[in-house]
């Protein structure tokens, strides 16, 4: 493969629900190119479509037409199992609600993952610990959600993302649930994963000040980058 080739490209992508009269365009027309180790914030109103389009970016959703290329692979052409393997082994997801299990550890949470690609428990367990240390939760492996701050939950939940070394995270608004500070704590760890794993990132913001923290910038409005 090329080593120009954009980490992740969208062309002439667009979505629409429903039929008819009913219909609603999502998406329309969008072409986009991300390359590798870049930090793109994805900003944009209530709407606008920025979260359909990081659904395409998943593999949760499909565009009604034309292609998303990941690595240079058309994903439209993959079957429904080869895109759940590209989400397993390439793509890490981080969201605003944390979506962690609240009556499982955070070392159970992180290990979650693992456990889908088949890990070893004793492997598991390391790479659960490596990955909670790298955002600063030594001696918290044991809590439950509940028994941890909004900032600490998310720090729990980047460390899931991260724990298969994915070649991008997906970050859907993740600090919408954080005070300043602790936003800052969760833009910093971020911001830490791209430069220094080169962990390509992809983030949904309203905030510009969350989106300062990114390299480039992408703009929706009306179902299309403006």
């Amino acid at each position: 493969m090329n080593a120009d080739t954009p980490l992740i490209e969208l062309k002439d992508v667009s979505r629409v629900y429903g039929k008819g009269q009913a219909a609603v365009c999502a998406l329309s027309h969008i072409n986009l190119s991300i390359a590798r180790g870049n930090f793109a914030a994805v900003m944009g109103p209530s709407g606008s479509g920025k979260s359909t389009c990081m659904n395409i970016l998943g593999c949760l959703d499909t565009p009604s037409s034309g292609a998303y290329l990941f690595e240079g692979v058309s994903v439209g052409e993959l079957s429904r199992d080869q895109r759940a393997m590209l989400r397993r082994h390439y793509l890490g997801f981080v969201f605003q609600g944390f979506n962690l299990l609240n009556r499982t550890s955070a070392l159970e949470n992180v290990e979650l993952p693992l456990i889908y690609r088949g890990v070893p428990a004793s492997e598991r367990r390391i790479r659960a610990l490596n990955a909670l240390a790298a955002v600063g939760l030594n001696g918290w492996e044991s809590h439950t959600p509940g028994e941890l701050s909004g900032g600490q939950q998310q720090r729990v939940a980047i460390a899931r993302a991260i724990v298969t070394d994915p070649k991008v995270l997906l970050a859907d608004e993740p600090t919408g649930n954080l005070d300043s500070a602790r936003s800052r704590e969760v833009m910093e760890l971020l911001t830490a994963f791209n430069r220094d794993r080169g962990i390509t990132i992809v983030m949904v913001t309203h905030e510009p000040d969350m989106a300062a923290y990114s390299r480039s910038r992408i703009q929706f409005k009306d179902g299309r980058i403006d």
